[in-house]
């Protein structure tokens, strides 16, 4: 979202615009336009004629105005069309009707609009509730760590896609989990949720990451399975191409020590800020989940020792494979000493700081994106 870096600011994507969706400027067209056709009819000879502008102000008032509103500029037009006094081109009957005509279609078309307007904002509510649903904003601290993410949506007009986050506190200290679905946009959504709701259940239950991965994997396993079942059932071929995975990393700061445990299925390792050095951690690479890894390449744990002050920053891959316009892919690492440089005190800021200049250097993203920084604090 948006600005849309979590904690103190709104959530995830870009936000919901709430109220009409008619833009504020919209207003002006139509009273400006009857005012100055008027004023410069008044000034200028009677062989200049700028009455048929004022036809105008009906349609234009529909854009931006509810029915109410509309008809009373309709009946404005009208009136001065009329009056003697303004000599508005002196119309003549026909002229009269057009302009009425155009007025009542213009007060219809305002109702519609106005209905389908409201409509809209209905939806766009409905829409922002999913949102948060699924992706919660995260409090600006989660035990001993500070935290931060941010998110933007590859298909335009949604506020959830393909890629996910959640930071959550348990028995065994907190843990977080950064993703990305194969896919993105609304057919996502839904395996998005199934793994967010597995993901809290397993910070509950399980007694280490591998444990949460295995859940996970299973989730995606099963989901599979019934997608498959049926389509059988109904007829259709499967498609092996539209089998579900994701690629995942989780993390695991200890509640009792200052060290952290991860595991990757597939997916870009985590980038350690200590002193100004950044540092890709070095994880043992698991497949991505949602493949059966339990039983083919079960997740390993890696441990890497913490320092207060250290930083730490994950991502999906609509971050890592980010290209400009000669195809050379966003170097985050090389970049980001000197964007936490200046925003070294603020894990939002510096969300902010790292998706405005991965826009500067893409020139627009095409695919989802997220982002999560931790700051350990213990």
């Amino acid at each position: 979202m948006p600005r849309a870096a979590v904690g103190r600011r709104d959530a995830h994507g870009p936000g919901i615009q709430r109220g009409a969706p008619t833009p504020p400027w919209m207003r002006w067209p139509a009273p400006v336009l009857l005012a100055l056709t008027v004023v410069v009819q008044l000034l200028t000879p009677r062989a200049l004629d700028l009455s048929f502008l004022l036809a105008a102000v009906p349609p234009l008032a529909a854009l931006a105005y509810g029915p109410a509103a509309t008809a009373l500029l309709g009946a404005a037009v009208l009136v001065l069309l009329n009056l003697p006094r303004y000599d508005l081109g002196h119309p003549g009957e026909s002229d009269t009707a057009t302009v009425a005509f155009v007025a009542v279609l213009s007060v219809l078309f305002a109702a519609v609009r106005a209905r389908r307007e409201a409509q809209l904002v209905t939806v766009r509510t409905v829409a922002e509730a999913a949102q948060l649903a699924v992706l919660p904003p995260l409090p600006e601290r989660v035990g001993p760590v500070r935290c931060a993410g941010l998110y933007r949506a590859a298909q335009r007009g949604t506020l959830v896609g393909g890629d996910f986050f959640d930071v959550r506190r348990g028995p065994h200290g907190v843990r977080a989990l950064v993703g990305d679905v194969r896919g993105h946009g609304l057919a996502a959504v839904g395996t998005v949720a199934a793994l967010l709701g597995a993901f809290r259940e397993g910070v509950l239950d399980e007694r280490d990451l591998e444990g949460v991965a295995a859940r996970l994997d299973r989730r995606l396993v099963t989901d599979a399975e019934d997608s498959a079942a049926v389509a059988a059932a109904e007829g259709f071929a499967h498609d092996a191409s539209g089998e579900l995975f994701a690629t995942a990393v989780l993390l695991e700061f200890g509640a009792g020590a200052d060290e952290l445990r991860l595991v990757s299925c597939g997916h870009p390792p985590p980038l350690l800020l200590r002193d100004g050095t950044v540092t890709e951690l070095a994880v043992t690479p698991a497949p991505p989940l949602g493949l059966g890894i339990a039983g083919v390449a079960p997740p390993r744990e890696t441990v890497v020792a913490l320092r207060p002050g250290d930083w730490l920053l994950t991502v999906t891959d609509g971050v890592t494979e980010a290209r400009d316009a000669s195809g050379a892919f966003y170097p985050l690492a090389a970049r980001l000493s000197a964007l936490f440089a200046t925003e070294r005190h603020d894990p939002a800021a510096l969300t902010d700081a790292v998706w405005t200049d991965l826009v500067r250097f893409s020139g627009g993203v095409r695919d989802d994106v997220a982002l999560l920084v931790f700051a350990w604090e213990r």
